[in-house]
């Protein structure tokens, strides 16, 4: 794997501003999981917030390249697509376990195991964030 190398390049204001951002769009789905009808993990994944962070990602992620903010937006990214596998991978899990009907408590246990995982993953890159300190590689 190509291993970005992180240069003593200061990223731009407005870039930092925009890693605040796609954190707090992610927050903002992750909250309305939370309260909402839907999952923590389901509106982290389905939901507008997490969606628009994902595009911001993707389109501002370059302008990262060299900088300490790269490694946020990788975490970032990540922190979407794995939870989108790990969702995939309870489901598929869970129905085929519900023929033995214990699927049913693997999906919740699932679910709020990642939401939980989806939780910590923002929060630490947040945290990170605000330290002006790059997520580990």
């Amino acid at each position: 794997m190509n291993e970005p190398t992180i240069t003593n390049t200061e990223p731009a204001p407005s870039l930092i501003n925009v890693v605040h951002v796609v954190y707090g769009l992610h927050a903002l789905s992750l909250v309305i999981g939370a309260f909402g009808a839907a999952t923590v993990i389901g509106a982290f994944l389905f939901g507008w917030p997490s969606i628009v962070a994902v595009i911001l990602n993707y389109v501002k992620r370059a302008d990262a390249r060299g900088t300490w903010l790269e490694s946020h937006f990788r975490w970032q990214i990540r922190t979407f697509w794995f939870a989108a596998a790990w969702a995939f991978v309870v489901g598929v899990v869970s129905a085929l376990l519900a023929i033995v009907v214990i699927g049913f408590a693997t999906w919740v246990v699932g679910l709020i195991a990642l939401g939980i995982w989806a939780i910590y993953r923002i929060a630490r890159g947040w945290l990170r964030l605000l330290e002006r300190q790059p997520m580990p590689i």
